[in-house]
């Protein structure tokens, strides 16, 4: 099974397509890990650095209707050859979340109340997220503040994610 802690990293915006998160102009590439120094390149944010802020962080937290666009998933390789294997949003393109589960990674939603909070407790400040799958709780923690979410994770979506992916759930059970 994955890491699904580490440091977070704030894309603070709503609709991050397919073609941010990894940009067309590369999915000629044959491996993932040629695909890792190109995560989130195209995607323009105040303050943001692709180059510095992707190699600090384990885990991004968005706003809604992150990975939409392209039906790829060169987007979630993007993520985990990245060592982020867990994005925290309001919601998710359907496509891009079961892609996410399909490899083993995490798409995990939470109410947009939760995600304001975790934003205006959080955003600017070096945060940590620790993930505790048995208990189905999210810890954020900076030097000054803490808080901690439940999450709702399908039976099915669990067991991909405890078998690192679909490959491994389909190798352990035919």
């Amino acid at each position: 099974m994955k890491d699904f802690n580490g440091k977070v990293l704030f894309l603070d915006r709503s609709d991050i397509n397919t073609d941010e998160i990894i940009p067309a102009r590369y999915l000629t590439e044959i491996t993932k890990d040629a695909l890792k120094p190109y995560l989130l390149e195209d995607l323009s944010l105040d303050g943001f650095d692709p180059a510095d802020d992707v190699k600090k962080s384990n885990v991004i937290i968005s706003r809604a209707n992150f990975g939409c666009g392209s039906s790829r998933e060169h987007a979630p390789w993007a993520l985990e050859v990245n060592d982020i294997n867990i994005v925290i949003a309001e919601s998710f393109a359907r496509i891009f979340k079961q892609n996410m589960f399909n490899c083993g990674m995490m798409a995990i939603e939470l109410p947009t109340v939760d995600i304001d909070r975790i934003f205006k407790k959080f955003k600017g400040k070096e945060t940590t997220l620790t993930t505790d799958m048995a208990q189905k709780t999210l810890c954020f923690s900076s030097a000054t503040d803490s808080e901690t979410l439940s999450f709702d994770l399908a039976d099915f979506d669990q067991a991909l994610v405890q078998a690192d992916g679909w490959v491994g759930y389909a190798d352990s059970r035919y």
